[in-house]
């Protein structure tokens, strides 16, 4: 049976892990920022709806990728690197994921806008 009192604490977690995760970790705020932006261009370019699922997917992506690197941060952080010296490689590796999820979505995103503001330019 669904507990709407379970379903309602799950939500207030999930709010209190992106609260922490956004007041504590700057690349965090960063790509929100960026995804602020976005929706901005995305609200002021008339883009196809295509484009604009586009879009909210990659920032989706990008910050769950972000909240992932996140935990297999303070996770590892627990095992403390001089217990394995695969912790240093860990975060390297969830920061490159990071990074290339990040770069993927800004050159979609170049992708989709571009366009638009070389037609602001004519």
């Amino acid at each position: 049976m669904l507990s709407f009192k379970r379903l309602i604490h799950s939500f207030k977690d999930a709010l209190h892990g992106l609260a922490h995760t956004f007041r504590r970790e700057q690349n965090f705020r960063v790509q929100v920022l960026i995804g602020i932006f976005v929706t901005a261009l995305a609200i002021y370019f008339p883009l196809r709806v295509w484009e604009v699922i586009v879009l909210i997917l990659l920032m989706g992506w990008v910050l769950t990728m972000e909240l992932l690197n996140t935990a297999f941060e303070y996770f590892t952080d627990l095992l403390k690197p001089r217990l394995h010296h695969y912790v240093h490689a860990v975060k390297d590796i969830m920061a490159a994921a990071v990074l290339i999820s990040s770069l993927g979505a800004a050159t979609i995103g170049v992708i989709i806008f571009l366009p638009h503001f070389l037609n602001l330019l004519k």
